[in-house]
């Protein structure tokens, strides 16, 4: 991890740990701050900032709000996700919308990825 962490990224990791969308803080505050699996929030990798990190498993969780709709996002998401595979990092990601509307799923499946029950 720490060949991949990214110092000149902390101040705005800071700010974004302060600034939690409603997704993100019922995400950590209700499930991911507890879970057996440490999980880290709003963390310098390389040049991104991963939502929810579990260094143990090389696990990145993203959350991923209407900004992310558009054509071009989705391209950019998808390298971003393939420069983090290749870091060996998997990354999963849900919607904003799933977090609000399907919770329990939601934590269903990121248990299940953990547990190595879910193939991503």
């Amino acid at each position: 991890m720490r060949e991949h962490y990214s110092k000149r990224l902390v101040p705005r990791a800071r700010e974004l740990r302060r600034e939690l969308t409603p997704a993100e803080r019922k995400l950590w505050f209700v499930f991911l701050r507890t879970h057996p699996v440490k999980f880290r929030r709003q963390v310098p990798f390389e040049r991104f900032i991963l939502d929810f990190y579990a260094p143990s498993l090389k696990l990145c969780i993203e959350l991923d709000g209407a900004s992310h709709d558009s054509v071009e996002a989705q391209v950019y998401d998808a390298e971003r996700s393939a420069l983090l595979a290749g870091a060996g990092v998997l990354v999963v990601r849900f919607t904003n919308a799933e977090v609000e509307q399907n919770f329990a799923g939601v934590c269903a499946a990121i248990d299940a990825v953990c547990t190595g029950g879910v193939p991503f």
